[in-house]
């Protein structure tokens, strides 16, 4: 594996982490007994096959849909009972499988409406040092809706920065990119985490992102964890390769 991943932080205590969360829909039970911890600087990537109640637990841990049992704690304090605009306000950043963007608006506009959605407003610098730090580089008087899949995914990555989240939750960010454009948005993810000290939580099928840029990658398959660890070793695992690799074969 790269030198990047021999040189983490060495804190030992959770910044995020959830404990027996339950959740059922429908009569249906979507996640039974999940749990995992993210630490400041690291990126924790989260697999599974179609159904498995990945994007199921970004909802509860982001605070838009809200669970039956179990604990969501950021920095020691459970923030279960929070909504999902308190949590934003708390330090949680969430995207989604779709990068929509406000398609009439430039660039320009969608970071101002961005900086100023919450008080204190920042600075335009501010919101020019957000996309400095995702790479967006294009005009701002461009629209936002012609802007590529990588562009626009910056772009709303960029509008989260301006407010210093501790957490980002990040529902397939490779979805829609082209292979070349991997390595583009690896940089990008290695700079939130490791530059910034920002915890980051990823969902992705795309697994050789994963195993260049996580530090430990979760499995879940029918809402239930199966494990968590280094991504060569859950790559590799036999039940991992059961429940992921052959479903995917499908």
């Amino acid at each position: 594996m790269d030198v990047t991943r021999n040189e983490r932080n060495t804190e030992v205590t959770p910044l995020f982490e959830c404990q027996g969360i339950h959740l059922t829909l429908g009569g249906r039970p979507i996640l039974q007994d999940v749990g995992l911890e993210a630490y400041r600087g690291r990126v924790l990537g989260v697999i599974g096959p179609n159904g498995a109640g990945k994007t199921s637990l970004f909802e509860v841990l982001s605070g838009r849909i809200p669970h039956q049992q179990g604990r969501v704690t950021l920095q020691g304090r459970e923030i279960s009972r929070l909504t999902i605009q308190q949590r934003a306000r708390a330090g949680i950043g969430r995207t989604y499988q779709s990068p929509v963007v406000p398609n009439e608006l430039s660039v320009a506009q969608v970071l101002k409406a961005a900086r100023k959605a919450f008080y204190p407003t920042l600075t335009s610098h501010q919101a020019e040092w957000a996309a400095q730090i995702v790479g967006l580089k294009v005009p701002g008087r461009i629209r936002a809706g012609s802007l590529d899949t990588l562009q626009r995914r910056k772009l709303l990555m960029a509008c989260l920065l301006m407010r210093r989240p501790k957490v980002l939750l990040l529902d397939e960010p490779a979805s829609g990119l082209l292979t070349a454009e991997l390595e583009e948005l690896d940089q990008v993810l290695r700079t939130l985490a490791r530059e910034m000290k920002i915890a980051l939580l990823v969902v992705e099928h795309r697994l050789e992102l994963l195993a260049a840029i996580a530090d430990e990658v979760l499995v879940l398959d029918v809402g239930r964890r199966i494990m968590c660890g280094a991504p060569e070793e859950v790559f590799n695992h036999p039940e991992v390769q059961a429940a992921y690799f052959e479903t995917a074969k499908v």
